[in-house]
């Protein structure tokens, strides 16, 4: 597992996926600075519309419209901050087929390669990705403010998701999504362990953007190392 780990974070910024990356970041930036005029523009017009009603002669409701302006303009930074992740990992859900493809090119040349989703179901796995990553930073949040179990379990549920959603995304490029199930719960542990590295990376500001294309090479060289051992379940 943890060689697999290894070789993914080896392969994360090789020019390929650093081209992905670039992608979705530039996505990511340009929703991001479609929401920030909006939040600004929103409060701009109902302090207009505040200092209509109460007078445009009163000298405060200049002062009040700056002060807001202000702390609105903060506000909207920790939420942008906040919102990085998971738009990152919507886009980066709806490449995470080229993610694999470059990954089967690449280290398994001499393997049956895997079939890309259907589309449907891809953006589904993407919306689902995207509900993990969320999920998994207002936990972050919340556990802030819990003495004792804020670290803790903060690890063990993302552990459990992440493991689970990114192990099956890379199992169903072989198997059915029954059989993809099947195949992670038979070597849950494993899979839970491999979860908790992606926590770990989940958890570090900046490098959690890169999260959802490590985990995505990650599981692939996992699922590629299990399935040669289990009988029954070939990866090639």
């Amino acid at each position: 597992m943890f060689q697999a780990a290894s070789r993914a974070m080896s392969e994360v910024f090789e020019p390929p996926f650093r081209a992905i990356f670039w992608k979705m970041l530039g996505f990511t930036l340009a929703i991001l600075v479609v929401i920030w005029i909006a939040l600004q523009g929103l409060v701009t017009h109902f302090l207009g519309v505040a200092a209509t009603e109460w007078g445009n002669g009163a000298g405060w409701v200049g002062w009040i419209e700056w002060s807001v302006s202000i702390l609105t303009g903060i506000g909207a930074v920790f939420a942008l901050g906040f919102l990085i992740a998971p738009i990152s990992a919507l886009f980066a859900g709806l490449f995470q087929d080229e993610i694999a493809d470059i990954v089967d090119r690449q280290d398994y040349a001499g393997d049956r390669p895997g079939r890309a989703l259907p589309m449907g179901q891809s953006i589904f796995q993407a919306i689902k990705f995207t509900g993990v990553v969320i999920l998994g930073n207002l936990f972050a949040l919340v556990l802030l403010l819990v003495p004792g179990i804020n670290l803790v379990a903060f690890f063990v549920v993302n552990g459990y998701l992440l493991g689970r959603e990114f192990f099956e995304f890379a199992a169903m490029r072989f198997l059915p999504p029954a059989e993809a199930k099947a195949f992670r719960k038979a070597r849950g542990g494993t899979v839970f362990l491999a979860g908790l590295v992606i926590a770990c990376l989940l958890a570090v500001p900046i490098l959690n953007l890169v999260t959802p294309i490590f985990a995505t090479i990650f599981m692939l060289h996992l699922y590629k190392q299990l399935a040669a051992r289990q009988a029954g379940y070939s990866a090639a």
